[in-house]
């Protein structure tokens, strides 16, 4: 089991008791024979009065760990609204993308149809608060986290026995090579020369988000990149036609994980989704691109700061949230793995595809 090494993700530095129970779960884990590296490991110089050097070297470091481990664990546990902390799905992207063994967990995996508040129904069809056919109703996470992971009903030490069974029995295995992967197809992005961008965003699930992709292709070809979006297909890569929504999340998940091992750049909606986080697709595949060293931008309404745009109780209560959760002050908009490892506009995708085009001309 010391071939192993746990990176153990999730929001509990924010919990008011969150680092005692973070501990413990370091030290179940290695009892049962695991090293662990964890995002708090290590003596960080966290003393500059720009809080964002601050915030920048908690990223690194985490980084840093995120590269040492060869499985990630993450507590998957809905937070600040009915999505899963952004910053802990983006290390999971991180985790997929270098190849090591990825597992969540959670007490609740009923589809989301069940846990979402302040849906509504109209013949039939569930809807968002926003409109839109609830996103993946019938799943209990978004088709990234589904596709990416094996999610285990229950707590960490559920999943973590969970983990060390399938240690075993791979094992057995070992001595079975998975085949090679399938050469890159005729027509794949980036063969006509053009810096290929991909799009990440929840525009995926609104019903205009064809005719909305359309616009955002012209605008590309203006600006001399070839863009490329959720909805594309891959080949040779089937259209997912499953009725089982598991294997359907799966082909989502593929087609998707596939477009940004294809892109030069992501451009990313970082705007709440469902309660206070980015959608969790957008936030694996930045993690996912990161890690593969692509450039990455952001783009959200408002860049104030996180500390001003999540309700909180303010500063005599630590700026906890209703949830007694922390909302973390390193005068960034957004959770730092996002904002320590991208440049975050204030506007819209014109303005992230802009900037984009306007640095690749300036090298």
């Amino acid at each position: 089991m010391k071939r192993e090494k746990l990176y153990i993700a999730g929001p509990m530095c924010f919990y008011e008791d969150g680092y005692p129970r973070w501990y413990v779960m370091r030290d179940r884990a290695r009892v049962k024979g695991f090293d662990v590296t964890m995002p708090s490991d290590g003596e960080l110089d966290l003393s500059h009065e720009d809080l964002r050097k601050n915030g920048d070297a908690i990223f690194e470091n985490c980084a840093r760990c995120m590269n040492e481990s060869t499985a990630i664990l993450c507590n998957l546990e809905f937070y600040r609204g009915a999505d899963v902390d952004g910053g802990s799905v983006y290390e999971v992207g991180m985790a997929y993308a270098r190849g090591a063994h990825c597992y969540g967990y959670t007490r609740d995996k009923r589809p989301m149809v069940w846990k979402y508040q302040g849906s509504v129904l109209r013949d039939g069809t569930a809807y968002d608060r926003k409109g839109r056919p609830l996103p993946y109703g019938d799943l209990p996470f978004s088709p990234n986290v589904v596709g990416a992971m094996k999610i285990v009903e229950g707590d960490f030490d559920d999943c973590l026995q969970v983990f060390a069974l399938d240690r075993e029995e791979e094992r057995k295995r070992a001595a079975f090579a998975p085949p090679p992967p399938p050469p890159a197809a005729e027509g794949a992005p980036g063969t006509d020369g053009r810096p290929v961008v991909y799009v990440a965003g929840p525009e995926r699930y609104d019903p205009s988000a064809q005719t909305w992709y359309a616009s955002v292709r012209e605008l590309g070809d203006r600006l001399g990149l070839q863009v490329i979006v959720p909805t594309d297909e891959v080949c040779p890569l089937p259209r997912e036609l499953e009725d089982d929504p598991c294997a359907r999340a799966y082909h989502i998940f593929h087609r998707q994980q596939q477009h940004v091992r294809d892109c030069d750049i992501l451009i990313a909606n970082l705007n709440d989704f469902h309660g206070w986080e980015p959608d969790s697709d957008t936030a694996f595949e930045c993690g996912m691109a990161f890690q593969l060293g692509k450039k990455l931008y952001g783009y959200m309404d408002s860049a104030a700061r996180m500390i001003d745009r999540v309700p909180s109780l303010g500063p005599e209560r630590e700026y906890r949230d209703i949830c007694g959760c922390n909302v973390e002050n390193f005068d960034y908009p957004i959770n730092i793995m996002f904002a320590s490892s991208m440049d975050i506009l204030e506007g819209d995708v014109t303005d992230a595809m802009t900037r984009a085009a306007e640095e690749l001309g300036g090298r």
